[in-house]
């Protein structure tokens, strides 16, 4: 399917106007800050962009990212601006005439946020061989990517890549596409349905099963949201599969447990990272109002001590004592019904 894809990102999509379906679209809103960074770009980079979620995270200021499939670059640029001219940005894409749009934008870009130089690199390549690029392991704090490890075939690569590139505590903070069954092979030779980010989409299980295998254990959802196919033809083909659009994070931790556990710890947030100061949404289900203490398993107390996060936080695991699981029963993905939900529009 590699070829497959390249030519429909790089030929028959010419603007998200082009799509068929609503997987490769955000429709949620940004904040007020990101709409701003947003505005900055230009319209070119803009009218390319296909990605399913905002994988833009908090506490950016002078990190090093990494964008897999990077596109025409919407994302990096977003980032360029978040990271500030001390930070870096990478981003990765195996398609020409995408990489094309990307660079011919740098100094652009450049000037528009007020530096000197452009903190921003694009590489061709392709993100299942990340070694190939010549990237250095454990050189990232952040990998991002945007509806992009669907269209992979070796998905299990992608993890192992990301596992490598990312420092001790780094994360992988990425959307994509889930079904809510494992999509018949037939399915996934069909370009179309491969190309809008629907016959390549994992199996959530099987997700869970392969990044527990490049060693990230319990992901957290950021977003998630059921998708529609409106298009008749390839609602038909796909039957009663369900698919949904869903924003993650996975931190590089060694020693985490494979279920969330509780042992009576909590975290404080200080308010300190810009543009969050009342409050931090680390996923759907936990959220840190500054100055109060919150309940945490031991799982998400290490994704937040022994990561960019903990400057942010105070601590308190004075007892330290097992007390069974913690609750976590509602964290589960939204499939909808696959039809008639509100198409989203690419922001």
């Amino acid at each position: 399917m590699r070829a497959d894809v390249q030519q429909y990102y790089g030929e028959v999509l010419q603007s998200s106007d082009d799509l068929k379906t609503s997987a490769c679209c955000t429709d949620m809103s940004a904040p007020a800050y990101l709409k701003a960074v947003l505005s900055e770009l230009h319209d070119e980079v803009l009218a390319r962009y296909y990605g399913c979620g905002l994988v833009l995270p908090e506490a950016l200021d002078g990190m090093h990212v990494l964008d897999l499939g990077c596109g025409a670059g919407r994302d990096c640029y977003a980032l360029s601006r978040l990271v500030g001219e001390t930070g870096r940005v990478v981003g990765v894409d195996m398609t020409p005439e995408q990489l094309a749009v990307a660079r011919s934008h740098t100094k652009y870009h450049a000037d528009q946020f007020g530096y000197g130089q452009s903190n921003v690199e694009f590489l061709e390549g392709d993100i299942e061989r990340l070694e190939a690029t010549g990237l250095e392991p454990d050189s990232f704090d952040i990998i991002v990517s945007n509806c992009v490890i669907n269209l992979a075939e070796d998905k299990q690569a992608v993890l192992d890549q990301a596992w490598r590139l990312l420092k001790p505590g780094g994360e992988l903070y990425f959307a994509d596409i889930y079904a809510d069954r494992r999509v018949p092979a037939p399915l996934k030779k069909d370009p179309v349905l491969y190309g809008e980010c629907l016959s390549g989409a994992l199996y959530w299980n099987d997700f869970l099963r392969l990044a527990n295998n490049a060693g990230f254990n319990n992901p957290l959802i950021v977003t998630d949201r059921p998708l529609s196919v409106d298009d008749l033809q390839l609602r038909e083909r796909l039957g009663d599969i369900q698919f949904c659009s869903a924003t993650l994070r996975l931190f590089k931790l060694d020693g985490m447990e494979a279920t969330r556990e509780d042992y009576g710890q909590t975290v404080q947030y200080l308010g300190s990272i810009p543009h969050h100061v009342e409050q931090l949404v680390l996923d759907r289900f936990q959220t840190f109002p500054a100055g109060v203490p919150v309940a945490v398993c031991g799982n998400t107390f290490r994704m937040i001590r022994d990561s960019r996060l903990g400057e942010h936080f105070r601590f308190d695991d004075a007892k330290c004592e097992h007390l069974g699981p913690f609750d976590v029963s509602r964290e589960k993905l939204t499939f909808g019904s696959g039809s008639g939900e509100s198409r989203g529009s690419c922001c």
